[in-house]
């Protein structure tokens, strides 16, 4: 097997081992390792358990209120400075949260309930201050409020007040500390409810405290709009009568202007000129627009009298006695032009009609400049008129400007006036209704449950505190388990050494006690020669097809118990009816002559020296029959050169005459380099590895060395397996009703016989 056919087989049987993994292999891993489990387990529930005992009993008590925004009205009346006291800011229940938890309020809470002296018929025992004296809070006050240069001429009445006044509240301090520490605010999320929680040893008194801080929140809040609204009643009487003198003084000032100014009906007169300035002004217009309409007229007259295009102008058209001449003309001219064929120049008929068309065509030409003349005048009229209005509206517009600037100084005055009335009524009004707002006893907190005396604790919650130290001391157990069996890389179970090692399993060989027999031949427990024979059984159909005959036993590192292994293999085997020979090459630390209770010498040693003969050395083991062992002999200075050397090879190759098997009993792999040259000559390699005992790194690394030399590793035997402490840990192997049917079996095949 090459090396990388060896690491392919090892991850392909990790591949196999991850994927049959089962919960039943983590509670083997718990069942294993109890011993740490339990006493974790049991340490921090112990631990839980006395300081859940330990614990002071705790009540809590809590009254629920209602905190309004809108604060109740009587009538029509609006709250008062809407924006001064922040009833309708967004931030307005934050706010009244820290009112709740603050030290004014909590001192109030105090005095209210004589926590004090409640306190003191409890116990005679002073109650710890907060670390806060009255010497250096007067002190503090003198040097921030009054100054240290004028602290010498400060009356002695004014500090005997400010030493009163906070030696009363230095008195109350540690009982508003005790308030704070235990009250909780506990907004109800979308609702105006607050739970106010108190809680102490003593029930009664955190019912008490409860209701108190609801009762002094309340007529903290009543007493905050009181002074708000007599404060604003005051400063609104301040501001009414200042307003009474201004609006005193612009009505006087408004009624000298009158007399001044003749301003009697100033608005009524300026309504008039306003109006006669609009009709006036309309009244231009329309002359202006008819003198234009008359001037084009006659211009365009003017422009062509004495042209016959005269005869086409409209007003000429429209004057029917010029039609009329024109008329007659046209007849006198046809007349003229017959006659005119019939008759000379000089003829009395062409005389007479030749004046009557000159008659006429002067009487039309008079006609014609008489319309002329007519436009003309129109025209001359229209201007006149427009020059008129023009005159009469500029003089208008002179009075207008004129009334308009007294008007001016006038709306001026009176504006004033009318503002500081309205403001003074304003004023008025407002006053009266902070006069009755102030009445009101009114208040937008009410208490809704008030708090009731507890009947049970909330602290310690034992139960709880118990399972919450249980379900810990189990956590912390279990991870302490899994974090030791992470760390702990030695090889315990044929699952790990399959795994981790990439090699066949041959059996599973349970540890038994030294002080009796240690051989299968001997009073062995039943399921330890059962471990034997099954572990034999493995190597004989392992070695069936290959032809086997020399195995060599070895393990990863010293104390793995290989020799007791292989001496109960080769006693298995001779009892199976095979030859066997058990040699101890084991040259530096031999132990196979005590197993077996023969002398070391002449052994494996003095034979390859060729200090003695092979029937010298090898000795018959009493009442095994086929079994031969072969000691170690003296220990020699060089075992790796003896059993590398052609007397070793030439010796070994001639056992197969007398022997079916030959187990070699060689040193550990990772201490010398014997077993690695043993390896390499025998036939097989079994791999034994102490259970609980073998690291995987050592174990892999004693496997690659044996693959290194070309060794065939038949499997590996998991050794001193402790079924009597871990008998659930191998149950998949090894169960306690085996041992009984193997101590059965021996006298129920006596009895058949």
């Amino acid at each position: 097997m090459t090396t990388d056919n060896r690491k392919a087989n090892i991850a392909q049987l990790a591949h196999q081992h991850d994927e049959e993994r089962h919960l039943m292999d983590y509670v083997r891993v718990l069942y294993k390792r109890r011993w740490v489990a339990i006493p974790a387990c049991l340490i921090v529930f112990a631990v839980g358990a006395i300081n859940s005992y330990r614990k002071v009993t705790i009540y809590e008590a809590r009254t629920q209120i209602l905190i309004e925004k809108d604060t109740p009205k009587v009538g029509t009346l609006e709250t008062m400075f809407q924006q001064q006291d922040g009833w309708y800011n967004d931030d307005f229940y934050r706010t009244q949260y820290r009112i709740l938890q603050s030290r004014s309020l909590a001192r109030r809470t105090a005095e209210l309930m004589h926590l004090k002296e409640r306190m003191a018929a409890q116990t005679t025992a002073p109650v710890a201050d907060d670390g806060f004296s009255v010497s250096g809070a007067i002190a503090w006050v003198k040097k921030q409020v009054v100054g240290e240069d004028a602290q010498e001429t400060k009356k002695a009445d004014d500090e005997a007040k400010v030493a009163a006044a906070l030696a009363k509240e230095d008195q109350l301090a540690p009982y508003a500390s005790m308030v704070l520490g235990s009250l909780m605010v506990s907004p109800i999320a979308n609702s105006r409810l607050v739970d106010l929680k108190f809680t102490s040893t003593d029930p009664q008194l955190a019912a008490d405290m409860a209701n108190a801080h609801a009762k002094a929140y309340i007529q903290q809040n009543l007493e905050y709009k009181f002074a708000a609204s007599k404060d604003a009643t005051d400063w609104l009487s301040e501001r009414l009568g200042e307003q009474r003198k201004k609006v005193e003084e612009s009505e006087a000032a408004l009624q000298k202007y009158k007399e001044e100014h003749d301003a009697v009906a100033v608005e009524d007169r300026q309504n008039i000129v306003v109006q006669r300035l609009g009709d006036l002004n309309s009244a231009v217009t329309k002359v202006k627009t008819a003198r234009i309409e008359k001037e084009a007229q006659y211009n365009q007259l003017k422009s062509i009298q004495g042209t016959p295009a005269v005869e086409s102008f409209p007003a000429v058209v429209a004057n029917d006695y010029i039609q009329k001449l024109k008329s007659e003309l046209g007849d006198l001219q046809r007349q003229q032009a017959q006659l005119g064929e019939k008759y000379g120049d000089r003829h009395p008929e062409m005389i007479k009609i030749r004046s009557a068309v000159q008659s006429t065509q002067a009487k039309l030409d008079l006609e014609v400049s008489k319309v002329v003349q007519s436009v003309q005048a129109e025209y001359q009229a229209a201007l006149a008129q427009e020059r008129s209005l023009v005159g009469a509206l500029d003089s208008q517009k002179g009075e207008a400007l004129s009334l308009n600037r007294k008007g001016i100084e006038y709306s001026v005055l009176n504006r004033e006036a009318e503002s500081n009335r309205q403001v003074y009524e304003a004023l008025l009004q407002r006053t009266k209704e902070t006069g009755i707002s102030g009445e009101l006893k009114a208040s937008n907190i009410r208490v809704v449950d008030t708090a009731e005396v507890p009947r049970w604790p909330i602290l310690p919650r034992r139960q709880t505190d118990l399972t919450t130290a249980a379900l810990s001391g189990l956590v912390l157990a279990i991870g302490l388990v899994f974090l030791f069996e992470y760390f702990d890389n030695r090889i315990k179970s044929p699952q790990e050494l399959r795994a981790h090692l990439g090699l066949s399993f041959l059996g599973m060989v349970p540890a038994i006690d030294g002080s009796g027999p240690s051989l299968v031949s001997g009073a062995v427990p039943p399921h330890f020669a059962e471990a034997i024979r099954n572990v034999r059984t493995n190597v004989l159909f392992s070695s069936a097809d290959e032809g086997v005959r020399t195995i060599v036993v070895t393990s990863a590192g010293p104390g793995e118990g290989k020799s007791l292994f292989s001496a109960n293999l080769s006693v298995s085997l001779a009892q199976a009816g095979q030859r066997v020979l058990h040699v101890d090459a084991d040259m530096r630390r031999p132990r196979v002559h005590e197993i077996f209770e023969f002398s070391q010498e002449p052994g494996l040693s003095n034979l390859l020296v060729g200090d003695c003969k092979p029937s010298e050395a090898v000795r018959k083991v009493t009442g095994v029959p086929g079994l031969a062992v072969l000691p170690a002999g003296m220990i020699p200075p060089n075992p790796a050169e003896l059993l590398g050397s052609k007397r070793f090879d030439e010796y070994f190759a001639t056992l197969s005459e007398h022997f079916d098997y030959v187990i070699i009993d060689s040193p550990p792999v990772l201490a010398v380099a014997d077993a690695s040259i043993l390896a390499n000559t025998a036939s097989g390699v079994v791999f034994v590895v102490g259970a609980d005992q073998t690291s995987r790194h050592a174990a892999r690394a004693a496997i690659d060395q044996l693959v290194a030399v070309q060794a065939h590793v038949i499997g590996a035997v998991l050794n001193r397996v402790d079924l009597e402490h871990n008998p659930y840990y191998y149950s998949t192997y090894y169960r306690k009703e085996y041992s009984r049917y193997y101590a059965q079996a021996p006298a129920a095949t006596q009895k058949r016989a």
